[in-house]
């Protein structure tokens, strides 16, 4: 809601002295600020405008909206506010005009990919193209993904989820200098699955979520803190789904193992080839609580079902 203030008190973590006072000479930690971040305006309805019938609303797009939609063709039409669900034998034919080409044998006779679920588009939350940097960047493939929890309110409903990702896209990039939102998908509570970063949901876009192993890898936030609170069964069962279907585009088995080589992080040295999970949580490629111990303990779920919308 609207607020015109933000009231902030800070302690030194200096524990107890019998009295409950504080030791006066220990400093409080340096470098904090506040961040006042405005999640922007709700976009536009889609479809043509009642006013204009005969000009769709797509020939209001800026140029960055434009090619932010674009890197989705043949997936959504330019404009689109979400690229709709397939069915397994339309996501298997999908699989064979985006890879073609890279699928091996066995891929060919058993694609293993999940049906493609619902996603909400950039433009469907309301991204304000302008704020990120110019064009998009790539990795070659995606081996594992990584599931995150945002950290931020769980009592949001499912129709403010669009106004939380704006403002986590405006932190990332305006206060956190990055060059767009950091995961490459988001997923609120009522199993809601939303494009993160710009450059195309089929693609191995290179996000900003695992410092030390980005590259190959893709990034899923669920909206929301889940050190204490335990994830919904929508939540998670969307995870699945998603993860059934990116990992299947990259022949990759939810359920298995994998190589990552570490970039440098808080965990990992620069250099080291570390075997991971598939599908695994931020904190086992960073020293981190991130995704929660709640949302942590629900991965075997994922697992489990992401190969079963596979047909492993």
């Amino acid at each position: 809601g609207d607020c015109d203030g933000v009231d902030v008190r800070v302690r030194a973590d200096t524990g107890d002295r019998g009295q409950g006072a504080l030791d006066p000479a220990l400093p409080l930690p340096s470098g904090l600020r506040v961040e006042l971040v405005d999640p922007g305006d709700e976009p536009p309805p889609a479809g043509p405008d009642p006013d204009q019938p005969d000009q769709s609303r797509t020939g209001e797009l800026s140029e960055a909206a434009t090619a932010a939609s674009a890197a989705n063709a043949g997936l959504a039409p330019i404009g689109a506010t979400e690229i709709p669900a397939l069915d397994r034998e339309d996501t298997e034919d999908e699989l064979f005009a985006l890879r073609g080409g890279e699928l091996t044998t066995g891929q060919r006779v058993e694609p293993h990919v999940g049906p493609r679920p619902t996603i909400v588009t950039r433009r469907g939350w309301g991204a304000d193209e302008s704020l990120r940097a110019d064009g998009f960047v790539y990795t070659k493939k995606v081996k594992a993904a990584f599931v995150h929890h945002t950290v931020t309110g769980n009592n949001y409903s499912c129709s403010q989820a669009r106004s939380v990702i704006r403002s986590i896209y405006r932190y990332h990039v305006k206060s956190m200098g990055w060059r767009d939102i950091g995961y490459n998908f988001l997923v609120d509570k009522c199993g809601t699955i939303y494009e993160g970063r710009a450059g195309g949901v089929a693609k191995p876009v290179l996000g900003a979520h695992t410092m030390g192993f980005n590259s190959d890898s893709v990034g899923i936030a669920v909206i929301g803190t889940y050190s204490k609170s335990k994830p919904s069964s929508a939540a998670v069962r969307a995870v699945a789904r998603l993860l059934a279907w990116k990992l299947g585009l990259y022949g990759m088995n939810p359920r298995g193992k994998t190589y990552l080589k570490s970039a440098g992080g808080n965990l990992y040295q620069k250099g080291k080839n570390v075997r991971l999970n598939v599908i695994s949580g931020h904190r086992d490629g960073f020293a981190t609580d991130c995704p929660g111990s709640k949302l942590y303990a629900k991965l075997g779920t994922v697992r489990k079902d992401a190969a079963r919308y596979q047909g492993r």
